[in-house]
């Protein structure tokens, strides 16, 4: 049987799995600085009191539009939600309010603590919505890698028992992009887990494929077909697991890892057409 370390490293290590990865990270700063220079956006709203805790707002041209928030990846540990502002244009243009949050990055949170952040960003954009002019009650969260376990982890909130003035639902869709809903095979990638310190005992309360959705929220998945065999098995579980509200399991056969996030902010691409879909359904309170 082949070392679970060994196997585990080679199938969660994006980066050496896509070659050309510094000139796709260079890529996404430069269109995300050029987006910030030339689109509205409100930067660095403060919604908790550490450093980490900031999110950016880019509002809809009309008032009471949905509010489409993103939740950036890089293994919890690395990677900022400014490095992906190019998500944003297609979305504003189609009508919508784009949010993009950030976290405290391990090692100097633990991953219980970044998921509280992200229920803190996702309670202050509820709590705020009508001051930005967003409607409270169409609110769908989005997720790549890290960032999509950490917006199937918003599925799975019990969110009256986080604070008793949010609504169950306040989640009403999802987007998951190539995550991570099992984290138990985690536990052996090492070069990640260094800094994680998941142990057993935090498996089961920190994977949302072992947690019911909590409001039957409808979700869209997608993983590259150029990824590992590890993130199409993680994408079909949850995809099997939460199945009574699964839309779309859109298929991605030439993009890999990274790359998935520019299928995502690309007008006209099955993943970006998806979501829209996904936000042009939900029906205002």
């Amino acid at each position: 049987m082949q070392d679970p370390t060994a196997y585990y490293n080679a199938q969660f290590n994006a980066r050496a799995a896509v070659p050309d990865h510094a000139r796709i990270f260079t890529r996404w700063q430069k269109d995300s600085a050029h987006v910030r220079r030339t689109h509205a956006g409100l930067l660095d709203l403060a919604y908790g009191e550490s450093a980490g805790e900031r999110l950016d707002l880019f509002p809809a041209s009309k008032r009471g539009a949905p509010l489409l928030v993103f939740i950036h990846g890089g293994w919890w540990r690395s990677l900022d939600k400014s490095d992906f502002s190019f998500i944003v244009p297609g979305y504003v243009r189609a009508g919508f309010n784009v949010a993009l949050t950030n976290y405290t990055l391990a090692p100097t949170a633990s991953l219980e603590e970044i998921t509280r952040q992200q229920l803190r960003a996702l309670a202050w954009l509820y709590r705020n919505a009508e001051q930005y002019d967003i409607d409270p009650s169409r609110i769908v969260v989005a997720g790549h890698s890290a960032g999509g376990h950490l917006a199937a982890m918003m599925l799975a909130a019990q969110w009256p028992r986080f604070a008793d003035d949010l609504p169950a639902d306040l989640v009403r869709g999802g987007v998951l992009l190539s995550g991570l809903y099992d984290l138990t095979p985690v536990q052996h990638a090492d070069y990640v887990n260094v800094d994680l310190k998941l142990k057993t005992e935090h498996i089961g309360p920190l994977s949302p494929a072992f947690m019911p959705q909590a409001a039957d929220a409808p979700f869209v998945t997608a993983v590259g077909g150029l990824e590992s065999e590890e993130f199409k098995r993680q994408n079909a579980l949850i995809g099997s697991v939460w199945k009574d509200r699964l839309t779309a399991d859109v298929a991605l056969p030439d993009r890999n890892h990274l790359t998935i996030c520019d299928a995502l902010a690309a007008p006209g691409d099955p993943l970006f057409d998806a979501t829209v879909k996904l936000l042009e359904g939900l029906r205002a309170a």
